[in-house]
């Protein structure tokens, strides 16, 4: 494991921001750190990348402790804070110059690495505007170009993709992609369909606590569970339905239910029972699995 954080806590005054927080990452697998606001997912973020101490627990990056040296293993991070902090007076070119050098690379080095992450993060018809001139997109794009400068072995992304257009969005996408492949990657995002998208593993956060932390596949798959939607010309009542489970009416109103169900085969029988029981006229009957964006509700909420 390249990242390995274990048993991470944090108070602020008498609010615990995290709870013995523990999740590992490994090269060439993007990981999704995903929470509602308030979670403690920048928190967790910070403390790896030293920007802030943590209260108990450990770090380690390639095999160092990060709490304890964080001088270290800094180098070894490339980070884009959810903010993304940037100089609004610097030309794009002349920041990212400036970047590498903080880091003591070769002025050869910085002049192709920044030819390099012009290119690839699509800034080539920007790069010789100040930052300030930018739009929230491109000033993005300028950040993450900031936090690859240094070649960085692990890489943590804190809502990358905002400000970002439909095709920037994919642009940006293929590029995380392509980082991963030989380094280790966090990605934290609201985005669900981002996560399913690009994310081989996923760590779930509430309340400072980890509620699940797996390779996406295997949290979907073992939520057991499958969603029928069932649409008739009438208007239903939940009551006829109850013995089926949980069953809530869906995004068309009182036409349509959503039926949670573990056994479709069977649910589907019934339903159909009580279909013809009620006289009812069947518009659709039709099957879906539980997206990440239901676990993640369904996780969160039952904390």
């Amino acid at each position: 494991m390249s990242l390995e954080v274990s048993h991470l806590s944090k108070f602020y005054g008498n609010q615990k921001a995290l709870d013995e927080v523990s999740f590992s990452a490994t090269p060439g697998r993007i990981l999704g750190f995903l929470g509602p606001n308030g979670a403690g997912k920048s928190t967790t973020m910070k403390i790896i990348t030293g920007y802030l101490s943590a209260d108990a627990g450990q770090v380690k990056i390639l095999g160092e402790n990060a709490l304890e040296n964080p001088k270290f293993v800094s180098p070894k991070i490339g980070y884009l804070p959810e903010n993304n902090p940037l100089y609004l007076d610097l030309y794009v070119r002349e920041f990212l110059e400036f970047s590498g050098g903080l880091y003591g690379m070769r002025s050869s080095h910085i002049r192709s690495r920044v030819e390099e992450l012009v290119r690839k993060t699509g800034l080539s018809t920007e790069q010789h505007k100040k930052i300030g001139q930018l739009s929230k997109g491109y000033r993005q794009r300028v950040g993450l170009a900031r936090a690859l400068i240094h070649d960085p072995q692990v890489v943590i992304l804190d809502e990358p993709t905002t400000g970002l257009d439909p095709n920037q969005l994919v642009e940006i996408r293929n590029l995380i992609c392509e980082i991963a492949k030989n380094k280790t990657l966090i990605f934290s995002t609201h985005i669900m369909q981002e996560v399913e998208a690009i994310c081989h593993d996923v760590v779930i956060i509430n309340k400072g606590r980890i509620l699940a932390a797996s390779p996406l596949s295997e949290l979907k798959a073992g939520s057991g569970q499958v969603e029928l939607i069932l649409e008739t010309e009438e208007e239903l009542e939940l009551m006829w339905f109850e013995k089926l489970g949980k069953v809530k009416f869906g995004s068309k109103g009182n036409q349509q239910l959503v039926i949670e169900t573990a056994d479709p085969v069977e649910t589907r029988k019934v339903l159909m029972q009580l279909i013809a029981e009620r006289g009812l006229n069947l518009n659709s009957l039709n099957q879906s699995k539980k997206n990440l964006e239901t676990l993640f509700r369904e996780i969160t909420q039952n904390l």
